[in-house]
């Protein structure tokens, strides 16, 4: 008996899930295009149980590459409005959209000139009204017998957030190793199983000068980038002649070095411990520990420069020790 019930009340749930299919439409792209263009975050409100899965939601948006928090509607009456911006988007959620608590929030929303997107099985509802644009979360029934506690509704709304954070995710590019930078309380050996070249800074994010370089202008480069090194290269594309680090700066200091005559390449430390991109974060990890380093530069199999690899990009501040 029990399992028949159960199995009745995970039936309705589907039927509810399943049901938004046919409800999705134009609305969803507006949502999406939305918080596309919004340069700050995205709030979700919502009270009571609608409140619980926004919250869920939020934290499903943060993990997934877009910025999100969660903002209480009696609170925001009480304060905590001061945590939104004109720039945000607000995610409203309410099954009726009449959620008395919800909607005395709406004017002051409105007085900010945030975009607001209701989450909400009424789209005549007040809420509704109120909003850029409504994705429709109504259910053909509730698994609750008496029709009054929030079962189907709520697992709808749970999965409508899943599907703008997952397109989110998609068309924001995010990837595996994104994934990865927000998890660091995560499971340090699935977390070294990784490539180097999942985990590397790249680009504009590598801290380097070119040989000819005068010793200012690379502590410039070290201060600005503030990983710790600056990494001296020659010819192009650039291949990695030596590095320059904080504690190399300030023996030089202590030495008096004249910044603007001393050449950087008199001073660096030449060929440093280097790894290949293709190798795994533990072998990074392995070689820094080996010769007790926190920084190595990643070339490919000629020298030439394709990243660089910080002790925290692996492991996070303080997690490391040194075994000795």
């Amino acid at each position: 008996m029990s399992i028949e019930k159960a199995r009745e009340v995970l039936k309705v749930e589907a039927e509810g899930i399943l049901a938004l299919l046919s409800q999705l439409g134009p609305e969803f792209d507006q949502a999406i295009e939305l918080i596309m263009a919004c340069p700050s975050r995205v709030i979700i409100t919502g009270i009571g149980k609608s409140g619980l899965i926004g919250q869920k939601i939020a934290a499903t948006l943060n993990s997934t590459g877009t910025p999100a928090l969660f903002l209480h509607p009696v609170e925001a009456m009480h304060g905590d409005l001061g945590m939104v911006a004109c720039e945000d988007v607000v995610v409203a959620i309410s099954y009726s959209g009449e959620t008395s608590e919800l909607n005395l929030l709406l004017p002051s929303l409105r007085k900010r000139g945030v975009k607001l997107i209701a989450l909400t099985g009424n789209p005549d509802s007040s809420l509704a009204r109120c909003s850029q644009t409504v994705l429709n979360v109504a259910v053909p029934r509730e698994a609750c017998p008496l029709g009054l506690a929030p079962t189907a509704s709520t697992t709808a709304a749970l999965a409508m957030g899943d599907a703008l954070a997952v397109v989110l995710l998609d068309r924001k590019k995010f990837k595996e190793s994104d994934f990865r930078r927000n998890h660091p309380g995560g499971s340090l050996g699935e977390r070294l199983k990784v490539k180097v070249s999942e985990v590397m800074l790249t680009g504009g994010k590598v801290p380097r000068v070119a040989r000819t370089a005068t010793l200012r202008e690379a502590i410039g480069v070290l201060n600005e980038k503030n990983i710790g090194a600056v990494l001296i290269t020659e010819d192009n594309p650039p291949v990695v002649a030596g590095i320059l680090t904080d504690g190399d700066v300030r023996r030089l200091v202590v030495k008096s070095f004249d910044l603007d005559a001393q050449a950087v390449a008199e001073v660096m430390t030449p060929a440093p411990k280097s790894i290949s991109g293709d190798l795994l974060a533990a072998d990074a990890l392995s070689l820094m520990q080996r010769h007790e380093i926190t920084i190595l530069p990643i070339t490919d199999g000629e020298g030439r420069l394709q990243g660089i690899l910080h002790l925290h990009d692996l492991l996070g501040k303080g997690e490391f020790r040194f075994l000795v």
